[in-house]
């Protein structure tokens, strides 16, 4: 069993920080988030190669904070592709914890399917 599994299905930051965080993920989005797709319980974000570091750094904290996620980290055809997956049990807040890392006005369909930038 994965430590995932029995992780609570919560953040750990506290509210100011929470604020802080969303606001530095949604600069990163803004400066280098080139692709979204969203498929069921997995989100994958393709990063320009400029923000490498600074998408590493926010694999390392969100892991900190949210340690019922899944992460996976790629750099491929010269992007850095990260793929969030959530558990199952989790599905009902999934639309709200994927939202944090899109640009505002994205929205995915009602039906679940892809979304793409």
């Amino acid at each position: 069993m994965d430590g995932r599994d029995e992780a609570p299905i919560a953040c750990t930051l506290q509210p100011g920080d929470y604020k802080e965080r969303l606001a530095w993920i949604a600069e990163l989005a803004r400066e280098g988030l080139l692709d979204v797709i969203r498929e069921d319980l997995r989100l994958e974000l393709k990063y320009a190669p400029s923000v490498a570091d600074r998408v590493r750094e926010m694999v390392r904290k969100e892991q900190q904070c949210c340690a019922f996620l899944n992460f996976d980290l790629s750099e491929i055809d010269g992007a850095v592709r990260l793929t969030i997956a959530v558990p199952e049990r989790a599905r009902e807040v999934a639309d709200a914890l994927f939202e944090q890392f899109w640009p505002a006005g994205v929205r995915h369909g009602d039906d679940g399917g892809t979304l793409r930038l």
